[in-house]
């Protein structure tokens, strides 16, 4: 018996509710039906069908066998459409979300890179500075920064970044350099005012860590604002440290306090189709995975 064949002459059985139904949707005559659903039924050791002269029932083992056939035909045709090459070519809208700041510095090239090597490809972007529901949202692929509670989603870890305190040379120079936390008191302090932020700057890992409740004289509700005014030279500041990525490349930010970090935050890359994720998703997140990790601002 060809146990494959027979699943199917099952499933279609129980979908058109009738043998004879069910063979001329197969193109089969009703006894061959027939006959491959027997066959399964003594092949497994169960009942799956209880059959009246006038209707086709299903036995309670026959439900949940029903699924099971139904689920493994449909990896069957993914793995054949796969290796066939139907899926290899990236087409359709890919919406990618990440936030503000990560996105506009190191998404946003990635992106029109992979629009130009995939032109069947559009984009739809959301950057933004909040947590989102991929999937009430509708969206193809996050890319997110801190540590992911349990999820059935696909995820790919990138890279990492860490929470750092930042000025200017010309602040640092007229100002000093703190040495430590508790030196902060001694200096002006500027702060975000985002869902995220807070005035309690913790530090240290393990059993070392520590929190100084700072007393900001500028606020600002953006971090591009933050992080302009640190370059101003005018007080110090805490972000995360690819924020400041081209600004410690060119030297205009420089951080300090190194030594009393916190633990890195991770990258992630998140998908929630898994394996069964479409072309234009498998083939970004592999593209944006080797270009994020290459990275060495975030890695």
């Amino acid at each position: 018996m060809d146990q494959l064949h027979a699943m199917k002459v099952f499933v279609r059985v129980a979908e058109t509710g009738g043998f004879a139904e069910a063979a001329r949707n197969l193109n089969m005559s009703p006894p061959a039906v027939t006959r491959a659903v027997s066959a399964l039924e003594d092949a497994i050791g169960a009942r799956l069908l209880t059959r009246t002269t006038r209707s086709v029932q299903m036995t309670d083992a026959g439900h949940r066998y029903l699924e099971d056939c139904r689920r493994i035909l449909a990896d069957i045709k993914e793995a054949d459409a796969a290796a066939a090459g139907i899926y290899a070519t990236p087409t359709g809208t890919l919406t990618v979300t990440a936030s503000v700041l990560f996105g506009q510095i190191y998404v946003l090239p990635i992106i029109t890179e992979f629009l130009d090597t995939y032109p069947d490809v559009s984009a739809r972007l959301l950057f933004l500075d909040r947590v989102t529901n991929i999937v009430d949202e509708g969206i193809d692929v996050s890319i997110r920064i801190g540590h992911l509670p349990d999820s059935s989603h696909a995820a790919i870890k990138v890279g990492t970044v860490r929470r750092v305190v930042c000025a200017s040379p010309a602040y640092l120079e007229a100002r000093g350099v703190p040495r430590t936390p508790a030196d902060l008191a001694d200096h002006t302090i500027i702060a975000g005012t985002s869902a995220f932020a807070s005035l309690d700057w913790r530090f240290g890992q393990e059993d070392k860590r520590s929190s100084v409740q700072v007393r900001p004289s500028l606020y600002c509700n953006t971090y591009a604002g933050v992080i302009e005014a640190a370059r101003l030279d005018w007080g110090l500041a805490r972000v995360l440290s690819y924020q400041i990525g081209p600004c410690l490349e060119e030297g205009s930010l420089l951080t300090v306090l190194e030594d009393y970090e916190e633990e890195p935050l991770p990258i992630h890359i998140i998908h929630p189709e898994g394996r069964k994720a479409s072309a234009k998703v498998r083939s970004f997140v592999d593209f944006a995975a080797e270009r994020l990790r290459a990275n060495r601002l975030i890695n």
